[in-house]
């Protein structure tokens, strides 16, 4: 895997398909700051990905398949590894890896918020398939790029033991 000069941190890892198509300016913010704190991104999809021309910036591109950019973040994501995803079982398995995991809109998933995060899930998965709940997430706003960069700035800090 890529190696990371700043403090133990190996990488950040998204997977393009939960989280950065809607609020671009995160994508924008995690490249500032993982260019300003020598961090590694790593970006993963099933299809090419546009990201700029930058070192420790790796695209890995996986096949189709519903589920194949997961299993390949699961499978590479570690201890000391930022992942950045909206998707919830993702999220529960990059924190068995011992990832720390943090959504686009700044939500922190842990080992205590997980659990009740894939029941909330599932049951707004029935309520939907039921034609009860018909809306979506509330749209992308500056609150949520502000919680976003608090929190990731304070995982950074916690892997670094910077204060």
């Amino acid at each position: 895997m890529l190696p990371v000069s700043l403090g133990g941190i190996r990488r950040l890892v998204h997977n393009r398909r939960h989280g950065w198509e809607e609020p671009p300016s995160v994508k924008k913010e995690v490249y500032r700051v993982a260019g300003r704190r020598g961090l590694n991104v790593i970006l993963v999809s099933n299809s090419p990905i546009q990201a700029p021309a930058e070192d420790w910036i790796r695209c890995v591109v996986v096949g189709a398949g519903l589920d194949v950019a997961d299993d390949w973040i699961a499978a590479h994501v570690g201890p000391d590894d930022i992942a950045v995803t909206a998707d919830i079982p993702l999220a529960d398995r990059c924190l068995k890896a011992g990832a720390r995991v943090l959504t686009p809109t700044g939500k922190v998933f842990t080992d205590d918020s997980i659990g009740s995060a894939m029941a909330n899930r599932d049951l707004l998965a029935y309520l939907r398939e039921s034609g009860v709940v018909t809306g979506g997430p509330p749209p992308f706003s500056n609150r949520h790029r502000s919680q976003f960069l608090h929190e990731l700035d304070q995982m950074i800090k916690d892997i670094t033991g910077q204060a």
